[in-house]
């Protein structure tokens, strides 16, 4: 037996529609470092991404599924990419700017990408790659920027504005199958080639809809969100579609992302939510505490890409800025938990709940698996690795234009479950808490160390800025921790006093004590902000960091 409800697709064009009629008085404002951003309605934005669609067709000779690439910050041109190239059938392809060039230059071929959308402000990035993408057929130009630099380039270069003038503002979009590709992203490639993830309009509708929920990001067209996470970081974490779904305004930060715009972007325009990975959380509270700015209008932050550190949640508490901590990956689209609490509680009843990685909604399924692949209960003390799967999950990698997809046996299980490679427990009512990435897990003596927990206890001191521990080899315990720190400016705390202060107020026994310290500038950090331990662990093997040992 059947239903008799009408089978509709779920589609990106299905998005647009909805948000350009529907909350068509909703603003995309992008900054631009002038005294005025620039602002357009929704209906603007809509009317646009036709013109666009037309363009790409007519002009460019984009049909069916090739892919249209995007080398863009966060403004409203790329939004309208974001639903112009999925509606007319074609597959947006954002890619990372912050990849080193060879990575680039494998995704683009990878992927066999036509078209790129550029802001040109990013030209001198793209130039020198064009030589080693023979796929790209043509450049479109946004914003001011040096053309020159694209002097002698094979693909034919057009100005975005130009392009899309004078175009129809309808475009008769077709029906498609709503598990059709809508988008691709690129995993970073941290260990080997990186990794394609395509999304379909059913997996991004769907997405789109827990976003919005009110156990998610739960967002009104009465909020302003400040779309910090990057456009080309898994969709923006769904943000531009769950805005068009529910009239949410966006504001765009574009390249502005350096603590004192972001500061003076918050004040002036009044957002009320915000997304970004806690370093930039981080830089923005050095900000504002050197150069005190009124937030008071963020009354939530969500807060993922990495472990969030209870301090940094506790010093955005007294600012009146509440963070909530989200979890996800490229492979989940990104939404995988949020750290709501049960209602009813007391801040003191909520706190061991804010702390962790949150509670998985409906359409998320997930389990842990133990080293021998036995499953582990929901009793927030048995530690395994996390595998979902869900509307949303990927179930394999993008294979090439011509290749099969791929289903590695350390990412897929033989039952189709995504492989996270994040360690951690779960409590009987659903609450995730990650330990560690399986990888930077430091095994001592036959006994596990997390890196996070050492990290978010370093951190709370209140001298401290950053600090990343990685594991190293040691000829006694197999492995053990190395603590590289970087200090506030001013500071005078030393290892020792580090050291007292872990066991002291951070409660790490004795014998997970780091005996390996560095000071370092700065940790380094992977495209999307997150601290990249392979760079920490390769700098300790070739003797780059001045290492004191207690």
């Amino acid at each position: 037996m059947y239903s008799t409800m009408q089978d509709v697709q779920l589609t990106v064009s299905r998005i647009l529609k909805h948000g350009m009629t529907i909350h068509g008085k909703s603003v995309i404002t992008t900054w631009t470092g002038e005294p005025e951003p620039q602002r357009r309605t929704f209906a603007e934005a809509g009317a646009r991404a036709h013109q666009l669609a037309n363009a790409l067709r007519d002009e460019l000779g984009v049909t069916g599924d090739q892919r249209v690439a995007t080398l863009m910050w966060n403004n409203a041109e790329h939004v309208e990419a974001y639903f112009a190239i999925p509606s007319m059938g074609a597959v947006l392809h954002t890619l990372n700017l912050r990849l080193p060039p060879e990575q680039l230059v494998w995704i683009v071929n990878h992927a066999a990408d036509r078209v790129v959308l550029v802001n040109g402000s990013l030209l001198p990035l793209l130039a020198p790659l064009l030589p080693h993408l023979p796929t790209i057929e043509h450049i479109v130009v946004a914003g001011p920027g040096d053309r020159s630099v694209l002097a002698g380039a094979a693909p034919r270069v057009h100005e975005y504005e130009e392009l899309i003038a004078g175009r129809p503002t309808t475009y008769d979009w077709p029906e498609l199958d709503e598990r059709s590709a809508a988008a691709m992203c690129y995993t970073s490639g941290t260990t080997g080639d990186p990794k394609g993830v395509v999304y379909s309009h059913r997996s991004i509708y769907l997405h789109s809809m827990q976003v919005n929920m009110a156990e998610s990001m739960g967002l009104t067209d009465k909020d302003t969100t400040l779309v910090v996470v990057p456009q080309f970081h898994v969709n923006a974490w769904g943000l531009p579609h769950a805005t068009f779904m529910t009239g949410i305004n966006m504001l765009m930060p574009d390249r502005f992302l350096q603590p004192a715009p972001l500061a003076e972007m918050i004040e002036r325009e009044r957002p009320s939510h915000a997304a970004a990975v806690p370093t930039i959380w981080q830089g923005l509270l050095a900000e504002v505490t050197a150069n005190p700015r009124d937030l008071s209008s963020m009354t939530q932050v969500t807060i993922g890409g990495a472990a969030c550190p209870p301090a940094l949640m506790e010093a955005y508490d007294r600012l009146g800025v509440r963070l909530c901590h989200a979890w996800g990956m490229t492979e989940t689209s990104p939404l995988g938990t949020m750290a709501h609490p049960p209602h009813g509680f007391t801040a003191e009843e909520e706190w061991p709940y804010r702390v962790t990685q949150g509670r998985f909604p409906a359409g998320v399924e997930a389990r842990l698996v133990g080293p021998a692949g036995e499953h582990l209960p929901w009793d927030g003390v048995s530690a395994g690795e996390l595998e979902v799967r869900g509307t949303w999950i990927a179930g394999s990698y993008f294979g090439g234009v011509d290749g099969e997809a791929i289903r590695p046996a350390d990412k897929f299980s033989e039952d189709g479950w995504l492989k996270t490679g994040d360690v951690g427990v779960i409590s009987p009512d659903g609450y995730l808490t990650l330990t560690d990435r399986a990888k930077d897990v430091i095994k001592s003596g036959g006994e596990w160390i997390s890196s996070v927990e050492l990290e978010n206890a370093i951190m709370a001191h209140p001298e401290v800025a950053e600090a990343a521990v990685v594991a190293v080899p040691d000829e006694k315990w197999g492995e053990r921790p190395l603590a590289t720190v970087v200090l506030k400016e001013g500071a005078t705390a030393d290892y020792e006093t580090l050291r007292t202060f872990l066991e002291a107020e951070g409660g790490i026994a004795r014998w997970q004590l780091p005996e390996r310290w560095a000071i370092v500038p700065a940790v380094p950090k992977t495209s999307v902000g997150k601290f990249d331990k392979k760079v920490i662990r390769k700098q300790y093997a070739e003797g780059e960091l001045d290492v004191t040992e207690l």
